[in-house]
């Protein structure tokens, strides 16, 4: 049976818009670290958790169409957003399926690679997720996750307003399961899985004024904001104001607003 979707903020209009912004934002990242592995023409790779498209572009380009890559993503509706990104990016070596990354389905050992990025931070139980992608490489295959740590993530000169909303939407998180700082426990979780050879980097951002997200805080906010309100994580009045606050700050080009610290981590099964 599969498993409830528990993906941390919600799959609205608002949501896929976020996620299709981050195709291009953070594919110069992913693009650096897919580089790293050497990923060779004629590679199987299985992508966890593709969304409207992810990396699968960037999957698509380094194995070829000798290759092949498999998007795996647990909403009917993002499986046919990703379908139309790989048809309109001319990656006919890229398919999506709808499923679950909790317990796949797919034959073990099946795959040269598998990738993952930013899937943890949003889902709870994150070390069944790595057990899962593991035990589909194949002995020597590759792995590489790229995800978030909220330890970063902050403003300059600091806002009151920032502080209460980063607090309450980590409550929410936490009661929901999900650990916003699993970035660093990634390295621990999949040598835990059986994964050797682990190197990993961390970068942070810092986001100008007018960048796409340079207001995550405020898009993470209102995606949840049913939850924080019902929950009793903050209440209705001092979240209007807090957001009001903190879209004021962030309009101020002289406030300097940083991204999470995102580890990106590679690794080999063992031969």
């Amino acid at each position: 049976m599969a498993e409830p979707d528990t993906y941390l903020l919600g799959r609205a209009e608002a949501e896929e818009a976020r996620l299709k912004g981050q195709i291009a934002n953070l594919a110069p990242d992913s693009d650096a670290q897919l580089d790293r592995i050497g990923i060779r023409p004629g590679e199987r790779v299985v992508d966890l958790g593709c969304g409207p498209g992810g990396v699968l572009h960037l999957l698509g380009k380094r194995v070829g169409h000798t290759g092949s890559v498999l998007g795996i993503e647990r909403s009917p509706h993002f499986v046919d957003l990703a379908r139309r990104f790989a048809a309109g990016h001319g990656l006919t070596q890229v398919e999506v399926r709808e499923g679950d990354a909790y317990d796949t389905g797919l034959p073990r050992a099946s795959f040269d690679g598998a990738h993952m990025r930013l899937v943890l931070v949003n889902v709870p139980q994150p070390e069944r997720i790595v057990r899962e992608m593991v035990s589909l490489v194949r002995p020597g295959g590759w792995v590489a996750s790229f995800e978030a740590d909220y330890l970063a993530h902050l403003c300059d000169p600091s806002l009151p307003a920032w502080s209460r909303l980063l607090e309450a939407y980590g409550a929410y998180s936490e009661a929901q399961g999900i650990d916003l700082h699993v970035g660093r426990r990634t390295h621990r979780l999949f040598r835990d899985a059986g994964v050797e050879d682990i190197h990993v980097d961390a970068i942070l951002h810092v986001y100008p004024p007018g960048h796409d997200r340079r207001p995550i805080l405020r898009d993470f906010i209102n995606n949840v904001r049913g939850g924080l309100l019902e929950g009793g994580f903050i209440a209705q009045a001092d979240l209007d104001r807090d957001i009001e606050a903190l879209e004021r700050h962030l309009a101020d080009p002289e406030v300097l607003v940083t991204s999470h610290i995102f580890f990106r981590l590679v690794g080999r099964m063992p031969p």
